[in-house]
């Protein structure tokens, strides 16, 4: 492979239009279908580069047939896909499955969807279902991108855009509920990052400093009503966020100062501009957002999860418990997070 291949969402979107549909078009005509590129990989969310050709990565297309066709078109693929194309394997292995095969993921829409997400896809995930607060708690941004974030090049008969625009965003009182759980945490140690570093310990300042830069980013995405990205991508999908580019200059400013005071500083502007976009989004907020830890030269948090809180009419979502949150707000646990049997555990 080298440097002039397109990236892998263009890759995809190409195989799709010059090889999978005509073949389609040619051996299976009456199929409806939906072509996009989702799942995982670096190139479902545009940020894969040379390195990431080292594996899993290549031509992969995800194809939603509906009213049980997928088997059918799935070895219509087996058989007559071409060996190669633009002079790249379309049969190969991978880091999950070690089959050489081809990696034209064929499902339905709701059967892919339950792949990623772990939920009932004849149920919450099926055409008269509703998602319950258990299960949109026990998803994690992630699971969600990789339904909802990659491009999609054919939606013929329009289920994976209904499917999509249903998993859009949080019901309206439990995105409160989540907003209110990040600043929950971030309440509970921010002074604890002026108390460590009066004591001398810049490093354990540092290390809560960095815990509450990776909640901001988390927060930034909420208040944007965008899905965060797993940890690798965290950082650069917040910087993307409208008015990312101060919000990644404060975490700068955090993450590499080495005075405690300057940390502290940073951290509260960060908390402050977060706030601020709060209160733009139409939701409850106090500015400013931090006030002195009693007569310490710490910074505390005011009242903005409780302020959150007392905005929440559902009394479904009122009677969770208080900054408690999601599944990923509960645990960064990567192993936890993948699985979703344990991410129920963690809300149910």
């Amino acid at each position: 492979m080298t440097g002039a291949l397109p990236a892998g969402a263009a890759l995809s979107g190409a195989y799709y239009e010059q090889v999978v549909a005509p073949l389609l078009g040619r051996r299976a005509p009456g199929v409806e279908h939906a072509a996009a590129r989702l799942g995982s990989g670096s190139d479902v969310l545009g940020y894969d580069d040379a390195q990431s050709r080292d594996h899993d990565w290549g031509l992969r297309l995800t194809l939603l047939v509906e009213d049980g066709g997928a088997a059918e078109v799935d070895q219509l693929l087996a058989a007559e896909l071409p060996a190669r194309w633009r002079d790249l394997p379309t049969r190969f292995a991978t880091t999950w499955d070690p089959v050489v095969r081809h990696r034209v993921e064929v499902a339905s829409a709701a059967d892919f969807a339950a792949s990623r997400l772990g939920l009932d896809a004849s149920g919450a995930l099926g055409p008269t279902g509703r998602l319950s607060l258990e299960d949109w708690r026990s998803l994690t941004g992630q699971a969600l991108l990789e339904v909802t974030a990659g491009p999609v090049f054919h939606d013929g008969p329009g289920v994976l855009t209904a499917l999509r625009e249903r998993l859009a965003w949080y019901p309206h009182d439990l995105w409160l509920y989540a907003i209110a759980a990040d600043w929950h945490r971030v309440g509970q140690e921010l002074p604890d990052v002026g108390r460590a570093g009066l004591r001398g310990d810049e490093d354990g300042s540092a290390l809560i400093a960095a815990r509450h830069v990776r909640t901001l980013f988390h927060l930034a995405h909420l208040l944007h009503r965008r899905w965060p990205p797993y940890g690798k991508w965290l950082a650069r999908s917040a910087a993307e966020l409208p008015g990312g580019g101060a919000v990644r200059a404060a975490a700068l400013d955090v993450l590499g100062s080495r005075d405690w005071r300057r940390r502290q500083a940073a951290l509260g502007d960060l908390a402050e501009l977060l706030a601020t976009v709060q209160g733009e989004a139409g939701l409850p907020t106090l500015l400013p957002a931090t006030e002195a830890f009693f007569d310490r030269p710490h910074l505390g948090l005011r009242g903005l999860p409780e302020q959150l809180a007392a905005a929440i009419a559902d009394p479904a979502v009122r009677d969770l418990p208080p900054g408690v949150g999601t599944a990923e707000q509960i645990s960064d646990n990567v192993t936890v997070l993948v699985d979703p049997t344990a991410r129920r555990r963690l809300v149910g």
